[in-house]
C-alpha cells in the first residue's frame, strides 16, 4: 500500500514539474526601454499572430522603464529573459560580466531626437527658439540614467547652450516622462524621441524640430538575451525579420 502511494505521489510530482517547466518554456519577460515600448507592443502582436498555436500558448510580458534602472535590476537578479536597452553601453557591460547568453548582443534600432512643443509655431525649423530663450521650462530625459538624455545634453553642448539653461531644465526619469512633462503643459517644450511622434497610439500636435544627427552621437539601441529558451531565441530572431524591421522603421527609428 505504501509503495503504491509513493508511486502515485512520484507520478503527480513529475506531472506537476512538467507543467511548470512547460509553462516557463512558453513564457518570457522582456525589459524594454520606455521609448521603444509602443514599438515593441506592435512587434509582439505581430509575432503572436504569426506564431499562434492553440496547443502551446506563448506569453510575452513587457516591462517598460529606463535603461539605467533595468540594468541595475538585471545586475541584482531580476527575472528578465531579455533586455532591449535604449543604448549600447549597458548591454556591453552585461556581456563583459558574462550575463548575456549565446553572444546575442546586437543593435536593433537607431534612435532619433526632436525638440517639440504642443504650441503651434513655438518651435521653428532650426531650433532657434532655444537661443531666444522665450520659454519657462525645457523638459529632457535625465542624462545620468537615460540614453536619450545623453543625446539631448550633447545637442545642447554642441549648440553652446548647456550651461545657459540653468533652472529652466526639468529632468524626467526617461524619455517617456519627459514627453509627459511637455504634453501636460508642465514644460513649454522639450526633447523627445522621434518614435513618440510616429506612434499610432499618440496624436501629437504642435511644432517640432528634428535635431540633425551631427549634433549628437548615434543612439544605438541594443538588445541581449539573458535567459536561454526556445521562445526567447525565436523572438530575438523575429526582431531581425523584414516584418519586424518595417514596424521599427514605421515608428520612427533608423535601421542598423
Amino acid at each position: 500500500m505504501l509503495n503504491t502511494q509513493l508511486k502515485i505521489f512520484a507520478f503527480l510530482f513529475v506531472c506537476q514539474l512538467f507543467i511548470i517547466t512547460h509553462s516557463a518554456a512558453n513564457e518570457i519577460r522582456i525589459a524594454v526601454a520606455s521609448n521603444f515600448y509602443p514599438t515593441m507592443k506592435a512587434i509582439v502582436e505581430e509575432f503572436e499572430l504569426e506564431n499562434f498555436d492553440s496547443s502551446k500558448i506563448n506569453k510575452i510580458t513587457l516591462i517598460p522603464g529606463s535603461s539605467g534602472k533595468h540594468y541595475a535590476q538585471v545586475i541584482n537578479g531580476a527575472p528578465f529573459d531579455m533586455f532591449f536597452s535604449a543604448d549600447k553601453v549597458r548591454p556591453l557591460l552585461l556581456e563583459e560580466q558574462g550575463i548575456v547568453k549565446n553572444e546575442s548582443r546586437y543593435t536593433y534600432a537607431l534612435g532619433k531626437i526632436v525638440l517639440w512643443s504642443p504650441t503651434n509655431g513655438l518651435v521653428d525649423s532650426e531650433g532657434q527658439v532655444l537661443y531666444d530663450n522665450n520659454f519657462r521650462f525645457l523638459a529632457i530625459a535625465n542624462p545620468k540614467i537615460a540614453p536619450y538624455g545623453i543625446a539631448t545634453k550633447e545637442t545642447l553642448i554642441s549648440m553652446a547652450l548647456w550651461n545657459n539653461m540653468g533652472k529652466k531644465v526639468v529632468k524626467g526619469e526617461n524619455i517617456a516622462q519627459a514627453f509627459q512633462f511637455i504634453n501636460s503643459g508642465n514644460a513649454d517644450l522639450g526633447f523627445v524621441s522621434l518614435s513618440q511622434f510616429m506612434s499610432p497610439s499618440l496624436s501629437v500636435k504642435g511644432s517640432f524640430w528634428e535635431v540633425p544627427q551631427s549634433l549628437y552621437s548615434p543612439i544605438e539601441q541594443q538588445a541581449v538575451l539573458l535567459r536561454d529558451s526556445l521562445l526567447g531565441r525565436n523572438f530575438m530572431e523575429f526582431i531581425k525579420t523584414d516584418k519586424a524591421l518595417k514596424i521599427i522603421s514605421k515608428f520612427g527609428y533608423g535601421l542598423p
